[in-house]
């Protein structure tokens, strides 16, 4: 798992960077963008960019590749939900339920995931630098290679224990707790 210091601003501009290709990305060219043996990329990708979906249920839904940038999804359930590759930059999801949920890949940086429950989900690959994981439930979950500041990594291995249900990953490993 990587890490980033505060003390590193080229990390901080890349990842600034990175985020904003991706969003102008998602919102600029239409689905499906690109295919891979014949199965197109952004197929259930969907923009909810800037909106309000607060309390909305999600759950079992397949969203990959779709965009949550900027929208605010209190209290919203995306238990079981497939948000593999998708954009949740700079948006509150607090006390939103991600139990279960695929959420390989995701671009998660800058977001409220206070209270928010991880239950058993896989974000392997996420960005998730500079967003607030206090008081997210975290057992079970499987952050293999995910990009995380070292605050946020130290306080999630403060509450991290159990064994990823389907990659048999435990979540200390995958966040690489010492």
């Amino acid at each position: 798992m990587a890490r980033i210091d505060h003390g590193q601003p080229l990390w901080s501009l890349v990842l600034h960077l990175g985020a904003v290709a991706l969003i102008w990305l998602a919102l600029v060219f239409p689905a499906p963008l690109l295919a891979v043996e014949g199965k197109a990329l952004f197929q259930d990708r969907v923009d909810y960019t800037l909106t309000d979906q607060s309390g909305t249920d999600f759950s079992g839904q397949a969203l990959a590749f779709s965009s949550f940038a900027g929208a605010t999804a209190a209290d919203a359930n995306f238990a079981g939900a497939d948000l593999r590759g998708s954009i949740l930059t700079q948006a509150s999801f607090s006390r939103a339920d991600f139990r279960g949920a695929d959420l390989s890949d995701a671009l998660m940086d800058r977001v409220d995931f206070s209270g928010a429950d991880f239950s058993g989900a896989l974000l392997r690959g996420v960005i998730g630098a500079g967003s607030n994981f206090s008081e997210a439930r975290i057992e079970n979950a499987d952050f293999s290679d995910a990009l995380l500041d070292r605050a946020d990594q130290r306080q999630l291995c403060l509450r991290a224990h159990g064994t990823h249900p389907v990659t048999g990953v435990s979540t200390r490993l995958s966040l690489d707790c010492r």
